[in-house]
């Protein structure tokens, strides 16, 4: 029938899109799983514009989650500073998934199912994607749909709200063994990359997250007073990082070999942007025999160091900047035996000057 087209999905379902072309009236266009229903709908809507029954202003019967997708990337992505990136590319996946659909046939069903392709479905580096990384991909989905319903009336509901989120686990505390760190801290010294071994370096002293490190500017820290001052962080407090030993002597040796520069770790071929060491890292894994260890390790790695070496837990969620006393206690069994302690010298102090 003149007027509907059949669209097969990448994820092999078929949709049937009909168009109403009435001359003087705007095109309507909608989506349906059946032709059938596409022409019932046709011939209905046509009806009724011809009677002028039709109501054009239903949201989202107009403009499709790839239209949407792009006018957020442009006006609302570049405010937001903090991990724009990984925003950018969560967003452009849902617009190859689903970015043909009209807003008005993007239910939450349909979005389920695309939650578990992210969970069951490899990445292009034939790895499976974590709770957590398939909760942020809802995550940002589920912003443009709100900004949609409440800045630009595109929509009347954000249909993300509506789905259950895969549960995400925090229980991992995956350290480096003192003989894992010993052959990482070398191989990163042997790596072509000259940013790598600072950068681990620093990771593994303060306990820093990848981002704040290769976003890190030399007005954040205080060479002479030893310390590091990070204005803006995941959790939107500042948090200021005690800087000794290594990590402060080899900040010292770069800010002196290191063109002027505002950031710390800049790219060797774009100063502006921060360098991308994420090959360097995986050659180094591989290098030094170490599986089952991502980047984020390391900041688990000075966590568990600190509990072992009888930190409080209070000391260890200040200086990883804990939000919740939560986040810190998968630690505590680490740091047993300064509880033991504790509780001796509490003991003694009680009982036995009776």
């Amino acid at each position: 029938m003149k007027g509907i087209d059949k669209r097969t999905h990448k994820d092999g379902t078929v949709s049937y899109r009909a168009r109403v072309r009435i001359k003087g009236h705007p095109v309507i266009i909608q989506s349906f799983s059946s032709k059938t229903l596409a022409v019932k709908w046709k011939r209905d809507t046509e009806s009724a514009v011809e009677q002028g029954k039709y109501a054009y202003d239903q949201p989202g019967s107009k403009n499709t989650l790839a239209e949407l997708i792009d006018r957020y990337i442009e006006r609302v992505l570049p405010s937001k500073q903090k991990n724009a990136r990984n925003v950018r590319q969560h967003l452009l996946w849902w617009k190859q998934e689903l970015g043909s659909y009209l807003l008005s046939d993007i239910k939450p069903n349909l979005i389920s199912q695309k939650r578990d392709d992210l969970l069951s479905s490899p990445t292009c580096k034939n790895r499976h994607r974590s709770p957590t990384t398939v909760v942020r991909y809802l995550a940002s989905l589920s912003h443009v749909f709100s900004v949609a319903v409440r800045d630009w009336e595109w929509m009347q509901e954000n249909p993300v709200l509506k789905i259950s989120k895969p549960k995400i686990s925090n229980e991992r505390t995956r350290f480096l063994s003192d003989e894992e760190r010993t052959r990482l801290i070398k191989v990163c010294q042997e790596s072509e990359s000259k940013g790598l071994y600072p950068v681990v370096i620093l990771a593994l002293s303060t306990g820093m997250r990848r981002g704040e490190i290769l976003n890190l500017k030399w007005s954040d820290i205080d060479l002479d007073r030893g310390a590091i001052l990070l204005q803006t962080t995941k959790n939107g407090e500042r948090r200021f990082i005690p800087l000794v030993g290594i990590a402060l002597d080899l900040l010292k040796s770069r800010c002196i070999n290191q063109p002027t520069n505002p950031l710390v770790f800049p790219a060797p071929y774009s100063p502006s942007k921060p360098i991308d060491i994420r090959s360097a890292w995986e050659t180094a894994l591989e290098k030094a025999n170490i599986s089952n260890f991502r980047f984020h390790d390391l900041r688990h790695t000075a966590a568990s160091y600190l509990a072992m070496n009888q930190a409080s837990l209070l000391e260890i969620g200040t200086l990883l900047g804990h939000k919740t006393v939560q986040m810190t206690k998968r630690y505590a069994h680490l740091s047993d035996a300064h509880t033991y302690s504790a509780a001796i010298t509490l003991n003694a102090k009680l009982f036995d000057n009776k």
